[in-house]
């Protein structure tokens, strides 16, 4: 009974540890193939903006995926993708990563893994400055009348249906202008993440003002969304920590948001 069983255990390590040992992990696939393939929308500053001419990225997670390329030490590869459409791109494995102000939810989720968080988030208003202190709740945007612009396909859309019932609900598709729509009157207010509106506020003083952004209307954070891979969340999750430790996070993040 006991040979019988032993050879049982043999046949079973025999047939299942090879096989196990054969399948590589998506950190190996994007080693061999010397290339590690980036989600981006481009249309979201300060993470992410394509420039119509030369092509190019920019941005704060631009820099980062630089610094992850090399870290992995292969060259970076960015796939356009836009936010109605980045499930469908996710899940048809366009690419190895999405970076560019990636929200985490629970939806996405379901179909690949997150790295560690690189920000907590929220929504906030952002309104022109001379009308700020008219949207400091929800309850305060919500009012027939208002005009609440918001882009198509993510999480400020969603937000937006979700709390908005009253006010107006203006769509607008074009995420790189939208905030002009506000200081040209436009539109009345947006409420967008916490870190956008900081950055809009810089580019456009004194004419548009962030409503406390120190205290959101919601949690969020934003993460880099990975193919479902334990290996490569394991580099990427270290390479984060790395950065956290030796300051080289801090450097980026200051150069596009203070």
């Amino acid at each position: 009974m006991i040979r019988v069983l032993s050879c049982l255990a043999a046949l079973f390590f025999l047939a299942v540890s090879p096989t196990q040992a054969q399948q590589p992990s998506r950190l190996d696939e994007i080693m061999k193939r010397g290339s590690l393939r980036v989600g981006m929308t481009g249309d979201y500053l300060p993470f992410t903006y394509i420039d119509k001419e030369t092509k190019k990225f920019r941005g704060f997670d631009v820099d980062m995926a630089e610094a992850l390329g090399k870290a992995l030490g292969v060259r970076v590869e960015y796939v356009q993708t836009a936010w109605p459409q980045l499930t469908k791109d996710f899940e048809a494995d366009n690419f190895d990563i999405a970076m560019g102000g990636v929200s985490i939810t629970l939806d996405r989720q379901k179909k690949g893994m997150f790295s560690s968080p690189i920000m907590r988030e929220g929504k906030t208003p952002i309104a022109r400055c001379a009308d700020k202190d008219k949207f400091q709740s929800i309850a305060d945007i919500d009012k027939s009348g208002t005009r609440v612009i918001t882009n198509t396909g993510g999480t400020n859309e969603r937000f937006a249906r979700a709390n908005v019932k009253n006010a107006e609900i203006k769509i607008y598709n074009d995420n790189v202008t939208i905030f002009d729509e506000i200081a040209k009157g436009n539109a009345d207010v947006m409420i967008t993440d916490a870190s956008e509106t900081r950055y809009q506020q810089r580019l456009h003083p004194g004419v548009l003002c962030a409503v406390h952004p120190d205290k959101p209307f919601d949690f969020a954070e934003k993460a880099y969304w990975l193919q479902r891979d334990a290996a490569l969340k394991a580099f990427v999750d270290q390479w984060l920590h790395i950065a956290f430790e030796d300051g080289s996070f801090k450097k980026i993040y200051a150069a596009w948001f203070e």
